[in-house]
């Protein structure tokens, strides 16, 4: 307790507060996986290195029941410990001396202050010789590439913007609008300032676990079909939906290894070490040949009987080398169990060669495979940018209980009365109305004090994934976000439909641009025009009008302005969630956090 005292009473109640909201289920504990949510919560913004680093000392010296539990008085130790100068600075060149883990200062445009950030050189050599297998035919990287994954080539090619984009548009194509790059007679005014942290489909650049959910994601409509190969007896298509990326490639990668007549595997780390799943896994996926002149591919299962681990683990990359998969990891990251590049290995493989033949004559509504719609991706990304803890991967299912709607009323700053929150574990007899308690809880707080517009809408439409209901809730609290960020902006005054319009305009006017608006509703809108004069009143000069279509447009000419408007918005630092099909059709939800968002850039005046 005396590590306890140490810290001022009032900052010992704040830990207290962001322990709470991380310890769902009131028992006193978070679990270790959970420590980055609660350092996060408490704002305190560490390296995901430094974290695992925290956790594997206080599970060798401070976990004395083997659980992997952390008290509150163990994360104020832990607190402690960083904020003591002596401490942190054993601590950081303990880390230093751990085998490949680098650090690089710099500043970035939210801190002036200098700080330190870490990466892996595992992690960054993969992705080296990755970047130089896909964008080895771009002109625009040309100068760049390749790289040399053993030197920092990787930071002075990707200073310039370019190398960033154009990886960002491999993972999520059309992301960024490529006019939007600056590729020649590049000057430190001309250096790309895409704001990728404004980006609903790309939050971190270099994660893998992003690729791996874009791999599923962004699948084809014939692959997502056969996905339905991945169900279970008695398991509805809708159920199998709702796994999230990763789980559904576990899922994969487990009915192959089940069909080859072997042990399954519950991660892609501790059970892939000796590479015998994926020696079978590659045996099973590899090409067979067909009639059509599909080449086959034999996979060399020799390997297996060799007795050294990282042999092993060489031998078999040998045989994804030759499916043209040898991608993310090396042998050392295979017997290592890198957890992540393990995950990106194994979703290139799900990519390449899923090997699942969709099901004939079956019964099946295929309209659950159409993906999400753009409104509900935007809804989702929205969500999670709120830091909502669990991340939301199904918009429906993953709200049936309401702590993501509930954790979002205080980002928008309603109180919400945790006490009468019911939290998971949810008992087995009695779960669902649980639940249903707080979606009643959720709807009650839109209706007061929120004073939402929720004619109609009970706890159960929430409870059943109501798909009409549940947005409208959501939109109204996406909404009431964006306004209450103008709001902050605008020293509290009330914003509005009318107040963002006539500010638009008044903007407009002042910049000499031609263009107007009467409403969200505007037809005039689906050409994005006003947008892009909106943009340059911003930032004088920054519209290239070169590239913009006038007079009469085509829906082509509109989708490609809209493009450049979205893409040219973020790039500003605008924090944009729509998506230019959303201007071409005058959305008049999103077009109004189109111009909320610019408007809120613009009062900034940065």
């Amino acid at each position: 307790m005396d590590t306890v005292t140490q810290i001022a009473k009032d900052e010992l109640e704040e830990l207290h507060e962001a322990f709470k909201k991380v310890d769902l289920n009131s028992n006193g504990y978070i679990n270790d996986s959970e420590l980055r949510d609660l350092f996060r919560e408490a704002n305190f913004s560490l390296p995901g290195f430094r974290i695992r680093e925290i956790i594997e000392n206080l599970m060798i010296e401070g976990d004395k029941n083997k659980d992997r539990k952390i008290s509150f008085e163990e994360f104020v130790s832990i607190v402690q410990d960083l904020k003591n100068s002596h401490v942190a600075k054993t601590f950081r060149l303990a880390i230093n001396r751990r085998e490949g883990i680098c650090a690089i200062g710099g500043t970035s445009l939210q801190s002036s202050e200098g700080t330190q950030h870490s990466y892996s050189e595992e992690e960054k050599y993969a992705f080296v010789n990755w970047i130089n297998k896909a964008l080895e035919s771009d002109p625009d990287c040309n100068s760049m590439l390749p790289m040399d994954p053993n030197t920092d080539a990787l930071f002075k090619a990707v200073d310039n913007g370019i190398v960033l984009c154009k990886m960002i548009n491999l993972s999520v194509p059309d992301t960024i609008d490529e006019r939007t790059i600056n590729k020649k007679k590049l000057t430190a005014f001309t250096i790309q300032c895409v704001n990728f942290s404004n980006n609903p489909d790309y939050s971190t650049v270099c994660d893998p676990m992003h690729f791996i959910k874009t791999s599923i994601l962004l699948a084809s409509v014939e692959l997502r079909q056969a996905l339905v190969a991945l169900l279970r007896d008695g398991e509805s298509l809708e159920d199998l939906m709702k796994l999230s990326p990763e789980e559904l490639l576990l899922r994969w990668a487990n009915y192959h290894l089940e069909n080859a007549g072997c042990q399954k595997i519950s991660n892609f780390h501790s059970d892939i070490k000796d590479s015998r799943a994926y020696f079978h896994l590659l045996n099973q996926i590899s090409p067979k040949g067909n009639t059509e002149g599909e080449p086959r591919v034999d996979i060399n299962m020799w390997g297996l009987n060799e007795k050294d681990s990282l042999k092993r683990a060489e031998y078999m990359l040998q045989e994804a080398d030759k499916l043209g998969c040898r991608a993310f990891v090396t042998p050392g990251d295979v017997v290592q169990g890198n957890p992540k590049l393990n995950l990106a290995f194994v979703a290139n493989l799900f990519n390449k060669y899923p090997a699942l033949q969709k099901p004939e004559n079956q019964d099946i509504d295929w309209s659950l495979l159409e993906g999400e719609t753009r409104e509900e991706r935007t809804f989702r990304n929205w969500m999670n940018s709120q830091g909502v803890n669990p991340a939301v991967n199904h918009l429906y299912s993953d709200l049936v209980d309401a702590l993501v709607i509930l954790q979002l009323y205080e980002k928008i700053k309603v109180p919400v009365d945790w006490n009468k929150v019911n939290k998971p574990p949810y008992p087995k007899l009695g779960a669902n109305m649980k639940k249903l308690e707080n979606c009643n809880y959720a709807v009650d707080l839109g209706k007061s004090p929120a004073k939402f517009s929720l004619v109609g809408i009970a706890g159960k439409d929430l409870n059943d994934g109501n798909s009409t209901l549940t947005l409208a809730l959501v939109w109204q609290l996406m909404r009431r976000y964006t306004l209450n960020v103008l709001e902050e902006l605008g020293d509290g005054q009330k914003v509005n439909d009318d107040i963002i319009v006539n500010w638009v305009n008044k903007t407009l006017k002042e910049a000499d641009k031609k263009t107007t608006i009467q409403s969200f509703k505007d037809k005039n809108l689906s050409s994005s025009l006003p947008v892009l004069d909106l943009i340059d009143a911003i930032q004088p000069n920054s519209i290239n009008y070169d590239l913009v279509k006038t007079g009469l447009l085509s829906d082509e000419d509109k989708l490609e302005n809209a493009k450049y408007a979205v893409s040219m918005a973020r790039k500003i630092g605008a924090r944009v969630y729509a998506l230019p099909e959303d201007l071409v059709e005058v959305k008049s939800k999103m077009v109004m956090t189109v111009f909320a968002c610019l408007m809120g850039r613009g009062m900034k005046k940065v």
